[in-house]
Order: C-alpha cells, then structure tokens, then sequence
C-alpha cells in the first residue's frame, strides 16, 4: 500500500513537472518575431487568396475549367468532359469566406487601416459572389456567414437583388479605398495600395455591368448610369497601374508548372483558338502552342503558323486520340510545364477594361472617348503581358513592342461596322483568359454567342439537349443536405423545380 501511494506520489510530482515544463517549452518555442493572435492583415491575406490563387485541387482541374472555354482538348489517358459540355455541380465552399470577412472588420475596428480593410471586405464578398451567381443564378447571398448567429440554412436571394448588393458593395469599396491606406497582408503586386485597390475595384464592377448588358433596362440596376458615373469619376486602372492578381514563384509555382504526366502533357490547343489567332496574325500562338512534330518532320518550321494544327473539340474522343498519338496536333507550349515562375494569374486588368469600355462606347453607354482607340489600348495591354517570357520557347516569334505596335492590320485592324467590332472586341476578351480566368471567357461566350462554340451531337455529354452548350452549373449536392427547403423553393422559383444544367436563369432570359 505504501509502495503504491509513493508511487501515485511520484506520478503527480512528475505529472507537475510536466505541466510546468510544457509551459516552458511553450514560452522557449514560441517565435518572437510572429504573432499567435489572428489579426486583420492575417485575415486579409487569406481572404485575397481565397478569392485570386486558383483554388482547384490539382493541374487536372486546372486543365478542365479551360475545357469549359474550349480552348483545349485532350486524348490518350482520360476524356476531358467539359471538353465535351459536361457541366457539374457548382462550389459554395468560396462563402466560407464571408465569416473571414466578418473578423477581419471585427479586428480592424478602431484602427488607421479601417477603412482599407473595410474596402476590401467589400470588394471581396462582391468578387466572390459574382462569380456564384454567375454559375447558378438565385444564392444565399443576405443571409450568408450568420452561422454564429444561430442561422445555418440561409435563403436565397433572387439573382435580381445578388447583382444589386455586388454593385452596392462595389461602390462602397470604392468609398472606402478613397479614404483608406496602405494596409498589411496584401500578397498581390498591389502591396496593400489602396488607390490601386480603388481602381481594380471599379475596374471589376465595370466587368459586372457589361455582363448585365442584356438587363441594361432594368431600372432597380441602373447599370448604363452606373457605368457612366464610374467611367466619369476617373477612378479607373491605368496602363502602368498593374493587374490585380498574384505572380508566380518557386515557393508559389503555377499551377502547371512540374506536372509532365500522362494528363498536362497531352494537352491538345482548340482548333477555335489556332485559327482565330491566325487569322489575326497573333504571335501569341507561338506562345500559347508548340508545333506538331508530323508537320515539323515534313519540313514545316517551328517558326511558321503552318506547322500548327488545333484539335475539333468536338470529335470523338477515340479519334482525338488516335491523331494525338500520331503528332498531329499542337501541344500547350511546353513552358507551362518547365516554368514555376509562368504567367501571372491576372484577375482584373488594364486590358480587359480598355475592351470593356470599347464595348460600352459602342452601345452607347459611355460618350467620352474612340471604341477603336480602347480596343487598341485594350490589345495592347494583352499582348505586352507577354514581353517578359523567356525567348526560347516562343519559336523564334518574340511579341516586341515593335510588333505590338504594328499589329492592327488586317483582320486586326478596328472594322468600320458596329457589329464587326463587337466581334472583335468580344474575341480578344476571349483570347485575354487562356489560362487565366476561362469561366469568365465561358460567361462572356454565353452573353454574346461569340466566338462560335462548336456542337456534335453525337459526342457532347450535354445529355438532356445534345444540341446546345450548357448554360448553368447545378447546384451543390450539400445544398440538398443541408438547405433543402431554400434550394427547393429556389428552383421553384427559377427552374420550374428542375436543377437542369440548361435552364436559363435571371440574367439570360
């Protein structure tokens, strides 16, 4: 018995010892120059990278969404089903950023920096929303991030009112980036400038407008006169103001770069994307391709757009393959996948504003300024993203500023027709997100039917209308789980109760 109570007495002696040396080691391995408290600019870093680094799971996923544009194709390991109008379920896992957003406002109260971070929450619940409301239509948009209130299954709000509250909130962050500084935990090139952020802001709700263009009489939106007023208020990007977005590095490799497998390494370019940037005489071929070895090894040179051939998204899987196999086709440029510092994810830029506003000075929505003198300055923009790419992997076909300063001939050259210009402008805002941001290239082909998305029956996966491109994503599984009542009467509301990847919501009817 005694045995056991001195022992039982040395277990709570060292027991002790231990508590006491945890908190030792606690206080020895606790870094001094790093906080242990989440803090505004620790919230602000995750929310921006929630909203601009690609957030899929892997180069496989990366590949597909530009599948969704049509840009590529691909055979031999798997089928690429968005290649083929396959659209899935929709992700609301971005609204768990709303709750981030909630603590970062929490932690910035008071502050000198208030005001930045409250533009940025602003911004980045408006970012975010746009491009779930674009993929589905109504969401959970009022009452979303109160689940420390006690609400856990929001209700939707119809698409109607979600574009209202984006618009809003983007005008509130203009405000407050007015009068707000340079504030921490920004990982973009902007470095926490809140005039740069002011004017990526308004540069972003000019691209939600124009995807309205077709509710442009909706009086609850107002969206020429809100157009106008940011158009006139001058607070827009400028050509050396810089993307927002986030550049690539060894510690944050593109996505692509390193994944030479039997998946990315196939990637086959559209034939939609080869001939439209032939017909232009675009350089950016050379930068987007790399020749077919067949065409190469009968005498073709590298250098020459004649040794560059695009797959139909459309054929058989099985013939896809069987031409692959044979190097038929042009690859994605190799530099995609040797390049841990490629192409800069670009989310909002100078380029696509300029073409935004050529757009609007043609319908009318904008008076100041030539369309043509945008579409140039857009296309400008475009191109000389690409100066700084390693010149070896271009085939002898570097985009200079000379060449950019000779491009508008031909079929690049503004027309002299409306109508043609649009399809002009429409098609370098297609070209301007290969790689980069293809649904937003798949919402703008939606809108404007331009380019042509090519259809085979007999090979689209669209099961439902074989004949058509999909309009919609579906709404997530989870949704039915854990919100169902909402959803029901959401697609009740909509959809005629049918969560159907080709019923058209709100925005496009």
């Amino acid at each position: 018995m005694n045995r056991i109570l001195k022992n039982t007495g040395l277990y709570v002696v060292f027991g002790i010892s231990l508590l006491t040396s945890c908190n030792k080691f606690d206080e020895i391995n606790n870094n001094p120059d790093a906080t242990n408290k989440v803090n505004a600019s620790l919230l602000a870093t995750k929310i921006i990278l929630q909203n601009l680094k690609y957030q899929g799971r892997d180069a496989k996923a990366y590949l597909s969404d530009n599948g969704i544009s049509k840009y590529i194709a691909y055979g031999n390991e798997t089928i690429l089903s968005t290649q083929y109008n396959y659209l899935g379920a929709a992700d609301f896992g971005p609204m768990t950023l709303v709750p981030n957003v909630n603590s970062m406002l929490a932690n910035a109260a008071g502050s000198q920096m208030e005001n930045s971070y409250k533009g940025l929450a602003k911004f980045s619940r408006a970012f975010m929303f746009y491009y779930l409301t674009m993929e589905v239509g109504d969401i959970p948009y009022s009452a979303t991030g109160q689940g420390a209130k006690g609400s856990i299954r929001p209700v939707y709000d119809q698409q109607e009112a979600v574009f209202k509250g984006i618009l809003d909130e983007l005008k509130d962050a203009d405000g407050f980036f007015a009068q707000g500084i340079k504030f921490d935990g920004d990982p973009t090139p902007y470095n926490g400038d809140p005039d740069k952020w002011r004017r990526a802001s308004n540069a972003f709700a000019l691209k939600v407008l124009m995807s309205l263009a077709n509710k442009a009489g909706d009086a609850n939106l107002n969206i020429k006169g809100r157009f106008a007023d940011i158009v006139n208020s001058g607070e827009l990007l400028q050509s050396n103001t810089g993307f927002l977005g986030l550049n690539y590095s060894a510690t944050n490799p593109h996505p692509m770069s390193g994944t030479n497998d039997l998946f990315t390494s196939r990637t086959i370019i559209s034939h939609l994307v080869m001939a439209n940037l032939k017909a232009l005489n675009d350089r950016r071929l050379f930068y987007f391709a790399d020749p077919a070895k067949s065409l190469v090894a009968g005498g073709k040179s590298g250098s020459d757009t004649a040794a560059y051939a695009g797959a139909n998204v459309t054929d058989d899987y099985n013939t896809i393959t069987a031409n692959l196999i044979a190097d038929k086709y042009s690859l994605l440029n190799s530099r995609y996948l040797k390049v841990q510092a490629g192409d800069p994810r670009i989310m909002v830029s100078y380029a696509e504003q300029q073409l935004i506003l050529a757009e609007a000075r043609i319908l009318g929505w904008i008076t100041a300024g030539a369309a043509g003198d945008y579409y140039e300055s857009g296309v400008k923009a475009a191109l000389a993203t690409y100066t700084s790419v390693d010149p070896s992997f271009v085939h002898g076909n570097p985009i200079t500023q000379t060449y950019i300063n000779n491009y508008f001939t031909g079929e690049a050259a503004f027309k002299s027709n409306p109508d043609d210009q649009l399809k002009q402008i429409w098609l370098q805002r297609y070209l301007l997100q290969f790689m980069q941001d293809p649904v937003s290239a798949f919402f703008l082909q939606r809108r404007t039917g331009y380019p042509a998305f090519p259809i085979n029956p007999a090979t689209s996966l669209n099961v439902n209308n074989p004949n058509a491109i999909p309009v919609r994503w579906l709404y997530p599984g989870s949704e039915l789980n854990y919100n169902k009542d909402n959803l029901i009467q959401a697609l009740n509301r909509q959809y005629g109760g049918v969560d159907d990847i080709n019923n058209k919501m709100w925005l496009l009817k």
